[in-house]
């Protein structure tokens, strides 16, 4: 049986300063999750409603794939389980990654324009006003689009060994990578 990669990313519906700052990720809530299972081949789409189901696919995938999902995503799931992700599903974050290398952040934006010559449709605080507004299809394909972004972004590293990004001056680098979840 094929190994069953799951990339993931989900937005909120309320900012940290909505729920009392960055220690209360948990109370955001979910407006929209998304996820692509290699071994499935298709999208998943979550609503808050829907949270076991969205925890059960990360539980039963081999490895989730994401970018900031391990310190935020997750943290903001631990608002729907008493289930501790860190500890219990096989994790690879690339921005994790990405920081141990270069030391220092980086965004999915700087990474994707530079390596993949695309970048985000949106961001996350349009996609508050988004929820705001009652605009769930413009959240679910901003998501997706993220989640497309970073399994691509993945591939591309896995398979050269590289990504590139723009640096805090706008210039295109290159960082070597090991991404291969073989």
């Amino acid at each position: 049986m094929a190994k069953d990669i799951v990339y993931f990313d989900l937005e909120t519906r309320r900012t940290a300063n909505d729920v009392g700052g960055w220690g209360n990720k948990h109370k955001m809530g979910i407006s929209i999750a998304v996820t692509y299972s290699t071994r499935l081949g298709e999208y998943l789409f979550y609503e808050e409603e829907e949270a076991n189901d969205l925890i059960n696919q990360l539980v039963r995938a081999d490895v989730v794939v994401g970018f900031n999902h391990i310190s935020f995503d997750y943290d903001v799931l631990m608002g729907h389980t008493i289930f501790d992700f860190r500890d219990q599903v096989r994790s690879f974050d690339l921005l994790v990654d990405l920081e141990k290398q270069l030391g220092h952040r980086i965004k999915l934006e700087d990474v994707a324009a530079a390596t993949l010559g695309t970048g985000k449709t949106a961001d996350g605080l349009q996609a508050l006003r988004w929820w705001q507004q009652g605009k769930l299809l413009e959240i679910a394909e901003y998501c997706a689009y993220d989640v497309k972004v970073t399994k691509c972004v993945h591939e591309y590293g896995a398979k050269n060994g590289h990504v590139k990004y723009n640096d805090r001056n706008g210039r295109e680098q290159k960082v070597s990578v090991q991404w291969s979840l073989e």
